[in-house]
């Protein structure tokens, strides 16, 4: 029997795809749900795991092919020994989609058999956790299969959630703001069109309280049923802990409040931010003025850029210190070997190799800027991953070039060049944008003389570059024209203080205004 693999469900305006990888070739045995190959769409890369077990017989899509949604990718022969056992009662899928990385379901024998779980999909490589934005689908709606559920956050990129299968959503695990991680269940759909009864959700043995509006309680509204006996450990560490019986998400049977859930809930408390105050109301808008207004719901992308600068400034005791820099040499020497760097490395010679090179250079003496807090810890980095901050139609992202301190200048101009183009191209996957030490960011390309950058958390410093501008100087008695940059480092001063920062800046002075020091590492 033959198997066809085709493309998943790829989120909502998303219509095609780029195949980047198979790690299968033809001929090859597979097992259920492994990874089979790796698309690439204008924000995020989805893996197609297989829906049977067997051997891979064709690829109808290979590599660097663009595809469409429902696109037929291979094809796999079933091997009779793999081959996933239906459950009872119900047939084996042989819908790609009804086992794609979009949507994994598992059937409920709890339920009798008719409902499905609602998985997170595949997150992307080194991302664990995703929060849940916004959950399309209230409890007792209908779903059919495909149609949008919710809507999941990650650091960098939206991930939308397809209803695996037709049906009534029965229960929200997971409500609006909670964090989830890549295993965990969001929903159950009964596929016989059976809603929750009760509280308004249906209960799992060992799931999460529900936190979602959506017919769920919120937790500490409701969420345990009276005649529910919470453990007696539970009782004891609640009254240890002076916490109140509403503030505890109980996860056992029927909301029974255990020991661990105590544990996590006054960790919750004490790692719990500050509420932040009360947006400012807006001003009293004229009819006329309103009638021209228009307004636009921030992206995904753009909130979660929001929540992350802010959370920068509320956590790190960020202080910037300046200094300036003339590029006299640096732009002799640019100008000199331009043509012939062309020639023989196929890249222009830009700016931005020297200011990573005069980073790399300055970080080695100054390590805490490269370092960062993981609770009372300082971890130091021993490479620098450097991250270049590009702005993009849809917004900020900074692509990092990893072991950028061992680089050529050549090396660097290319990965600067490669990432930069598939960032305005919305082409780079959340492995791109994660694991950066230190960051630039040169928002001299756009004009701005000086500025105070802030930091890409948990980042403890970042350098501004700003535009390269004439201007008098005073060189050795004389007034002089020379063209000279302002250099902004925001730095955490938690754990660099201001005579690190002050010797890394000046550092990377000496080193853009005699190159030389580089090659001598000086």
């Amino acid at each position: 029997m033959t198997t066809e693999v085709r493309v998943p469900t790829l989120g909502e305006s998303v219509t095609e795809a780029t195949v980047a990888t198979w790690f299968k070739k033809p001929g090859d045995t597979i097992a259920v749900d492994e990874m089979l190959c790796e698309l690439e769409t204008d924000k995020v890369t989805v893996e197609v795991p297989s829906p049977v077990a067997g051997s891979l017989a064709d690829i109808i899509a290979a590599e660097g092919e663009t595809v469409g949604v429902d696109a037929l990718l291979a094809t796999i022969s079933e091997g009779d020994a793999g081959s996933k056992a239906a459950p009872k009662g119900k047939e084996t899928a042989t819908d790609p989609k009804a086992e794609s990385s979009a949507a994994r379901t598992e059937a409920s024998d709890e339920s009798g058999g008719d409902s499905v779980d609602v998985m997170v999909p595949t997150l992307g490589e080194s991302v664990t956790e995703a929060t849940v934005s916004t959950w399309f689908k209230a409890v007792g709606d209908s779903v059919t299969q495909d149609e949008m559920l919710c809507e999941l956050e990650t650091d960098k990129v939206s991930v939308e959630v397809p209803a695996p299968a037709s049906g009534v959503l029965a229960e929200i695990v997971a409500g609006e703001g909670t964090t989830v991680d890549a295993s965990a269940k969001l929903a159950v759909i009964s596929s016989s069109g059976a809603a929750a009864t009760g509280s308004g959700s249906a209960k799992t043995e060992g799931s999460a309280e529900p936190t979602s509006n959506y017919q769920n309680p919120p937790a500490g509204q409701g969420t345990a049923r009276s005649d529910v006996e919470d453990a007696p450990a539970a009782k004891k560490a609640m009254a240890e802990a002076g916490i109140s019986r509403d503030a505890v998400t109980g996860s056992g049977r029927d909301g029974r409040v255990m020991k661990d859930d105590v544990a996590k809930a006054v960790a919750a408390a004490s790692a719990a931010p500050a509420p932040a105050p009360a947006a400012a109301p807006r001003a009293p808008v004229a009819a006329d003025d309103a009638a021209r207004e228009e307004r636009v719901k921030m992206t995904r992308l753009r909130q979660t850029i929001a929540r992350r600068l802010k959370d920068s400034q509320n956590t790190a005791a960020m202080l910037t210190t300046y200094n300036e820099v003339d590029m006299t040499e640096v732009m002799a020497l640019r100008s000199e070997y331009k043509d012939l760097f062309l020639k023989k490395h196929g890249v222009k010679l830009g700016f931005m190799s020297f200011f990573t090179k005069a980073c790399c250079h300055a970080l080695k003496e100054v390590p805490e800027v490269n370092a960062e807090i993981d609770g009372t810890d300082i971890v130091y980095k021993n490479f620098v991953h450097m991250g270049v901050a590009a702005g993009t139609p849809t917004g900020l992202v900074v692509p990092v070039i990893r072991d950028a301190d061992a680089m050529s200048f050549a090396a660097i101009e290319k990965a600067i060049a490669e990432k930069g183009a598939r960032a305005r191209d919305g082409k780079l996957s959340m492995a791109e944008m994660q694991g950066g030490t230190f960051t630039l960011s040169n928002g001299g390309v756009y004009g701005s003389l000086m500025s105070s950058p802030i930091l890409n958390p948990p980042q403890s410093g970042i350098l501004g570059m700003h535009k390269i501008q004439d201007r008098p100087m005073a060189i050795g008695g004389q007034v002089v024209i020379r063209p000279m940059m302002y250099l902004a480092l925001s730095y955490d001063h938690r754990i660099v203080d201001g005579k690190g920062a002050v010797t890394f800046l000046v550092r990377v002075k000496e080193a853009l205004e005699d190159p030389r020091r580089l090659l001598m590492d000086l």
